[in-house]
């Protein structure tokens, strides 16, 4: 009978079940094991994160380290109220839970005590600002905007070159519904 090799584990990493199968032939065992000594803390269904210590106790695994487990390493971009305050629009929005496009999965999931509103929708590998104003128009209702605001505030912004046009039109064609482009042609004129 041979014993499991002892897991080299990475601190503030989250491990699907199946990526202890390097370490087991029978990893959902390990996994077990690996909770009850404490190596392991469980997330969700076949979610868990190697805890990393702090000055004040165990330290949650980061946002983007859960969703690049949970997804499975496939594409995704955060997005919502936090990136939408910044653009400098005027919007003001708090929401309860991220907003993250993926290429995978929809719905609102709690992974590690906290909520991720997820969707699977088109977005670019990496979103430039531009993306983000177009993605603040398609959800104007959700930012604390009204659409009117937002588009007199855009197009002061685009005057004063905080944002490039060609890269807006190109967004907006890619990205956005017939009516966001319209009210983003409207910025624009």
């Amino acid at each position: 009978m041979s014993v499991a090799a002892q897991p080299k584990l990475e601190p503030g990493r989250v491990y699907r079940t199946r990526d202890l199968a390097e370490w087991s032939a029978n990893a959902p065992r390990l996994a077990k094991r690996l909770v009850q000594e404490g190596e392991l803390v469980p997330l969700a269904h076949g979610l868990f994160a190697h805890p990393k210590k702090g000055r004040f106790g165990v330290v949650p695994p980061d946002d983007r380290e859960l969703l690049r487990a949970f997804l499975d390493d496939t594409p995704f971009v955060v997005t919502g109220p936090d990136r939408w305050n910044a653009l400098g629009l005027g919007s003001t929005a708090v929401y309860a839970m991220p907003l993250v496009y993926n290429t995978k999965r929809s719905g609102v999931f709690e992974l590690g005590g906290r909520r991720f509103k997820l969707r699977r929708v088109s977005f670019p590998e990496t979103p430039p600002a531009e993306w983000y104003v177009v993605d603040l128009l398609e959800h104007a209702d959700q930012a604390g905007a009204a659409r009117s605001e937002l588009v007199k505030a855009l197009a002061l912004a685009v005057s004063a070159n905080r944002f490039d046009r060609t890269k807006l039109r190109a967004m907006g064609a890619r990205y956005a519904t017939r009516t966001t482009r319209a009210v983003l042609e409207s910025a624009l004129a």
